[in-house]
């Protein structure tokens, strides 16, 4: 969700300045990019120093910086930023927010933001329960500012009560939350299928296909950054989810993508199928190696359970199913009959004929048909562009 997210972190003067350090290390581990903002005040509990070596920018303090003569506009500031929190908010901010005051960098860029404002108070129990102070949240709110509310615990006058700032965990938390309410598929549970699947001859031998799993693992990085919460059911794959919001579920065998698809498949809103399932599995597992022994070595093979057919069957009138079919000769002909047996909404297709398409590599095209055999193609992209093409299809679909 904050995957290249221009940030201003402001920090004002409150003993809970030091939790600042570990939000700017989250926020950035998150992929944003963070710029802090410090009030005179908040560079007596915590350094400069130590916030600028966490978000990789010089720290602002001041409107005007004599030694380097640099002149920190902002303006700009305000509008450079995608999101602007403040945390700590301490009481002697809040009150300038919220009255409009802007005697200091930190609110002189907070009155020129264009963004969403998020802010995490932090004072004493008296100070937070104050009428001036709740008045001046209740004005922030008004404004549409987004309030993230302190925690009750032991206070730096060593009272127990409200008014903590929350832990930069639950401020990540809460920025994200919120975030994906605004996202087309907020709310929604997807299933994804990906990689391969092996099948066992022996212990050290299978059979299995070049599935690397890009594809469907961009697929999924792609509905979640979407706000989708996403069930990946993976066969054998190096590929690594770069969202939070992707849970991994590892299989090997077609009979354990089977039974993990058929258990995810009930509470889907969407189940999107990318994964290369064997077609054909042993009918005997040796227990032991093989040996090589003879010229010739004949194994029985029976089919696999077509996941993608039993969740057609199972199929409700709210759920979407989408498969992918590979094919080498008559494509088209072999995905229309492909959707129409499995009762698909749609179907992608793409051809190892294809020049960028198939197996471990980066690149795909493919043509989507949906159940009214609508059909569009598109030229040869990216995984992960083919992936927001899809995830734009499903957003459509669900309108």
């Amino acid at each position: 969700m904050l995957e290249g997210k221009k940030i201003v972190l402001g920090v004002c003067g409150s003993i809970a300045a030091y939790k600042s350090a570990t939000l700017v290390r989250l926020l950035v581990k998150a992929g944003a990019q963070v710029q802090v903002i410090m009030t005179a005040d908040a560079a007596g509990f915590i350094t400069p120093l130590t916030l600028s070596t966490l978000s990789k920018k010089p720290v602002l303090v001041k409107y005007f910086e004599p030694d380097t003569g640099v002149w920190n506009n902002h303006v700009a500031l305000g509008f450079w930023a995608d999101l602007f929190i403040i945390a700590p908010a301490s009481a002697n901010t809040v009150a300038k927010m919220a009255n409009g005051q802007c005697d200091n960098l930190l609110t002189a860029a907070y009155l020129s933001a264009k963004c969403p404002v998020y802010f995490a108070p932090a004072m004493d129990l008296d100070m937070w329960k104050h009428p001036a102070t709740l008045n001046n949240v209740r004005k922030l709110q008004s404004y549409g500012n987004i309030l993230i509310q302190p925690g009750t615990g032991e206070l730096a006058s060593g009272l127990h009560g409200e008014g903590r700032m929350a832990e930069p965990e639950e401020i990540l938390d809460y920025i994200i939350s919120s975030l994906n309410k605004t996202l087309p598929l907020y709310g929604k549970q997807i299933l994804v299928t990906a990689g391969p699947t092996y099948e066992a001859i022996d212990p050290v031998r299978f059979i299995g296909n070049h599935s690397s799993g890009k594809m469907g693992f961009a697929v999924a990085d792609e509905l979640a950054r979407h706000g989708a919460q996403v069930t990946l059911v993976t066969g054998p794959s190096a590929q690594v989810s770069k969202q939070f919001a992707v849970k991994r579920i590892d299989v090997t065998s077609a009979a354990e993508m089977l039974n993990a698809c058929v258990r995810y498949f009930e509470t889907a809103n969407v189940c999107v199928m990318s994964a290369a399932v064997a077609d054909y599995t042993p009918i005997t597992v040796s227990a032991q190696k093989i040996k090589k022994q003879t010229d010739t070595f004949n194994i029985a093979l029976k089919k696999t359970t077509d996941i993608l057919r039993v969740l057609g069957e199972r199929k409700q009138a709210n759920q979407l199913l989408i498969g992918f079919a590979l094919e080498t000769n008559n494509e088209e002909q072999n995905a229309i009959d492909k959707l129409k047996k499995k009762n698909l909404d749609l179907i992608i297709l793409n051809s190892l004929n294809d020049s960028g398409a198939g197996f471990k590599l980066d690149t795909n095209k493919i043509t989507m048909i949906d159940s009214a055999l609508n059909k569009t193609t598109f030229d040869t992209k990216s995984k992960s562009e083919v992936a927001a093409d899809i995830c734009n299809k499903i957003i459509a679909l669900i309108k």
